[in-house]
């Protein structure tokens, strides 16, 4: 097998240039999406039909040769496995109808895999059709992340619904988060064995949480996800993306027992390194710096390269790309990492 470099980095090594992939690379700032997009309809039909996923998973790989390709689909794609109601609106992003306390232990987990079945055969049909050399990550969401959609019925800018249910049904909240935890486990697994070289945890909210809950309802959770998924595949690499965590970055991937972590833009790049001194990084350039290009973009790369190239690292956003990010400042950002040697 040909070498697959964001492979091989996830595990320990380091490459400089280091390989690359953006979150959400397969998304509106592109054409090709846009246009894939308003053809499957429905955001949903476009992630459970394998043949649109497929194709929106490889548009940026075809136009950019990204080191690393991410599965097509969404976090919520689990609550929805579960039976809950999930519908996307313009404007609004996803809604949910709110689960209430007494509902969490009726949920029911038949049928889970079954109704995930299109996102597995994705899954199958990328590795076969992406280059020999393209790692292909499969990825969930983090179980508190999940559970405040489910929760709140929506996001929220600081979810305040999901931390208010937690303090006042904590016991729900531990139910809640640990069957999320083990389907999430399984799906993650499936995907594996469907084809996934490795798979990420998005914990896109651990930054609202006070410190006990934190460990409670970020870390606990986390941990037992990767913990399932090791004993299934101990060689396979877990990246755990809790952002906005700050200074608790530091003793997560112990915590935890992530291969990798995903840095956000706000992580100094002195604290970066010593996060990885205990292992692989990702990240973790501003979003808005690749919408603005020129300086604030080959400035804010280069310190990246500077800072963190020399150790393991797989270079990436802090966060998502966003939909008015310029194709040609995607395309600067590449050529700067492609080219620009060590110092």
């Amino acid at each position: 097998m040909a070498d697959r470099i964001a492979l091989d980095v996830l595990k320990g090594k380091t490459v400089f240039p280091p390989p690359v992939w953006l979150m959400r690379q397969a998304g509106r700032y592109l054409p090709e999406y846009r246009e894939t997009r308003r053809r499957a309809g429905g955001f949903l039909d476009l992630c459970y039909d394998p043949a649109f996923a497929v194709e929106v998973t490889l548009q940026p790989i075809r136009r950019f040769g990204f080191d690393a390709a991410i599965l097509f689909s969404d976090i919520l794609v689990v609550p929805h496995a579960l039976g809950r109601d999930l519908r996307f609106e313009d404007g609004s992003g996803p809604l949910m109808t709110p689960i209430a306390a007494e509902q969490i232990e009726r949920i029911d987990v038949s049928g889970f895999h079954e109704r995930l079945a299109p996102v597995y055969e994705t899954v199958r049909r990328l590795r076969s059709e992406l280059p020999e050399t393209t790692t292909l990550i499969g990825f969930c969401g983090a179980p508190w992340t999940v559970a405040t959609y489910m929760i709140a019925g929506r996001g929220s800018p600081d979810q305040a619904a999901a931390r208010l249910f937690g303090y006042r049904w904590p016991d729900a909240m531990r139910t809640l988060l640990a069957l999320l935890a083990d389907v999430s486990a399984a799906y993650l697994i499936r995907q594996i064995e469907a084809g996934a070289d490795a798979v990420q945890i998005f914990d896109s909210w651990s930054g609202v949480l006070d410190g006990e809950s934190f460990g409670c309802f970020c870390v606990e959770p986390v941990a037992a996800i990767v913990k399932q998924v090791r004993a299934a595949h101990p060689q396979v690499p877990v990246i755990a993306f809790p952002k906005g965590a700050g200074s608790r970055y530091v003793g997560f991937r112990k915590a935890t027992g992530a291969a990798a972590i995903g840095l956000d833009w706000t992580v100094p790049l002195d604290q970066a390194r010593i996060i990885q001194q205990e292992g692989v990084v990702q990240g973790n350039l501003d979003p808005q710096r690749l919408v603005a290009g020129g300086r604030a973009l080959s400035d804010g790369v280069g310190a990246i390269l500077r800072e963190l190239g020399g150790g393991p690292l797989v270079f990436n956003l802090g966060h998502g790309i966003t939909p008015e990010t310029p194709i040609g400042n995607v395309e600067a950002m590449l050529d700067q990492i492609r080219r620009r040697p060590p110092r």
